[in-house]
């Protein structure tokens, strides 16, 4: 008969001690899987999320908050800035997409964000590879088109050939007269995308409110204005080559001037990476807008909120799960009183001391083995009941089954406590007196 079989069998005979011993050690571990999945899980969507295009350009302020609102639609824009910087932008020989937002708006109930923007936005990966797809219906064609996100359409029961209005600013006190029709729905992406409102940006310039007049339009040029040598936000022609042209849209019905037209963000993918890299500060001199690298500040933001969060609850499973440890510890040095007698039986037939020391032990990893992995079972569980509760509040595709590398090091860690708690309990049998032990 081996150790091990010797060990599981000690541990049957005391089973409810043993059964709550390994319940602590499987909580401690489930906790801990559960954190690890959701943290990668959360970070790789929004490092995704942050990786289709290579700079937000918006007005000057906070570059966390120019990405937090543009990408992720999480917070207030700061300012506008004027369409003609967007022409200005778009028509530049590095440029590969310039994709305009206009941002503040919601739908009637406040609930979810009114883009205005164009149907180009549709046709660029919204990550490396990635196009988003139309589960139904087509992108943005006509005035008053509407393009909803898969957790709008799921949210309010919307259907193509919807009518909704929007409501000013979030204001929903102040509802506009006119009503956009819904003639796509996106299918899911688990980002953000999910649950925007995508409208024409022609027809967003349309509404009442929506437009600046010519006086304020001149007053923020004149305040804007700069020496020539500082206007120019393009490298020299001789580096970068000259401008690509940039058609001049007709005056129709409804019309407005670009003096009097502005935009939240700009979405930008260069021909390189290298390009970004060198333009980004040149915009930044400028006196009209900021540009911000995505992956940049969505790195900081992981890195020092959300990776201290997970620094905080990984320590916290770490010291439930050595609480457990000793749990098994006390368990296990408590039965040694009961099982002198058992010990003695052991030593008398032949049995050495080093061999009584290893049956402790191999409890002790045995408990903690069993532990271990049942908690990563009930992790991953807690993570496929939580999954769909996360995916409803949050448009985070959960993946119940999603294994991170971290949880590699759980074993060998809980091998290493398993050790560590067994040593004083199989201490106390190695020095157990065999003919006190057979006398008692």
């Amino acid at each position: 008969m081996n150790l091990l079989t010797i060990a599981w069998k000690s541990i049957r005979q005391r089973w409810l001690a043993s059964s709550l011993t390994a319940l602590s050690i499987a909580l401690g571990v489930a906790l801990m899987v559960t954190v690890l999945v959701i943290n990668g899980i959360v970070t790789r969507m929004f490092s995704q999320s942050a990786t289709g295009y290579h700079m937000v350009v918006g007005a000057k302020g906070s570059a966390m908050q120019l990405v937090l609102n543009t990408i992720y639609f999480m917070d207030r824009p700061i300012e506008n800035i004027p369409f003609k910087y967007y022409r200005q932008l778009k028509s530049k020989s590095w440029v590969k997409h310039a994709i305009p937002f206009n941002l503040g708006d919601t739908t009637e109930d406040g609930k979810y964000r009114i883009i205005g923007t164009i149907a180009e936005y549709f046709e660029v990966d919204y990550v490396p590879g990635k196009k988003l797809q139309f589960q139904q219906g087509h992108t943005l064609e006509k005035p008053f088109d509407a393009v909803i996100g898969a957790r709008v359409a799921r949210a309010y029961g919307w259907k193509e050939g919807q009518t909704f209005p929007i409501a000013h600013g979030g204001n929903l006190g102040d509802i506009h007269a006119e009503k956009f029709t819904v003639v796509g729905i996106l299918a899911a992406t688990g980002s953000p995308i999910d649950r925007g409102v995508f409208i024409d940006l022609d027809s967003f310039y349309r509404i009442d409110g929506h437009q600046t007049s010519k006086a304020e339009a001149e007053a923020a040029e004149k305040a804007r204005a700069l020496p020539a040598d500082q206007q120019e936000i393009v490298m020299p022609a001789e580096k970068l080559g000259e401008q690509k042209s940039q058609p001049v849209a007709a005056q129709q019905p409804g019309f407005i001037p670009d003096e009097q037209k502005e935009v939240t963000a700009i979405l930008v993918q260069t021909l390189t990476d290298s390009l970004a890299f060198l333009m980004q500060p040149r915009i930044n001199k400028g006196p009209v807008a900021q540009a911000a690298n995505p992956i940049e500040q969505i790195g900081k933001l992981l890195r020092d909120v959300v990776g201290n969060v997970r620094t905080m609850l990984v320590v916290m499973t770490s010291l439930i799960i050595i609480v457990s440890g000793v749990g098994i510890f006390v368990s296990i040095y408590n039965s040694m009183s009961d099982r002198k007698r058992e010990i003695a039986i052991m030593r008398a037939l032949g049995a050495r001391r080093s061999t009584v020391f290893s049956i402790i032990i191999a409890e002790s990893v045995l408990l903690c083995a069993v532990g271990g992995l049942a908690g990563l079972l009930i992790g991953h569980m807690l993570v496929f009941i939580a999954g769909p509760i996360v995916e409803s509040r949050s448009d985070i595709l959960i993946n119940p089954w999603a294994f991170e590398w971290q949880e590699l090091a759980i074993f060998p860690a809980l091998l290493v406590l398993a050790v560590v708690v067994g040593v004083f309990p199989g201490l106390a049998a190695y020095r157990t007196d065999v003919a006190k032990g057979l006398s008692d």
